[in-house]
């Protein structure tokens, strides 16, 4: 059996994996969004969806080099994206906001993984807390009417 430490990194790093995922996920949703997109507020719109896929691909990149930094090994595995099949905006918008939450969950037991154990990952972690926090928030403020 490894020393507490090591068991501190393991389940870093599973819960970065678990993270992976998750980003990877997140840019086919968006990507997907972007695509189902029609109407007059299309350009605006997916653009902006174009750009959540992005950030899902920097922090997914950022996963990766955090698990190897740790000495783990990421997984190529992708999580399922659920096809809704319905594609108006308030629907997409409202799909997008559970992931988001459901994502902001993920980075905060990230963090409290990290907490006192590994200060630049926490740091890395309470900055991707606000990014997901900024974007919940701007979801919910456009579902509002």
């Amino acid at each position: 059996m490894g020393s507490g430490k090591q068991k501190d990194t393991d389940a870093i790093v599973q819960k970065l994996n678990e993270i992976l995922e998750f980003e990877i996920s997140g840019v086919t949703r968006y990507l997907h969004y972007s695509f189902m997109m029609f109407g007059a507020s299309r350009i605006p719109i997916t653009g902006w969806l174009r750009g959540h896929a992005t950030d899902g691909m920097n922090h997914a990149t950022q996963c990766g080099e955090w698990i190897t930094a740790l000495g783990g090994h990421p997984t190529v595995k992708v999580r399922p994206t659920p096809e809704g099949h319905k594609h108006d905006v308030k629907t997409m918008l409202t799909e997008a906001l559970t992931f988001e939450r459901e994502g902001m969950a993920k980075y905060v037991e990230l963090f409290e993984l990290a907490r006192d154990q590994n200060i630049a990952l926490e740091d890395w972690a309470r900055k991707i807390m606000g990014e997901e926090q900024a974007h919940i928030y701007e979801m919910d403020k456009m579902l509002r009417t």
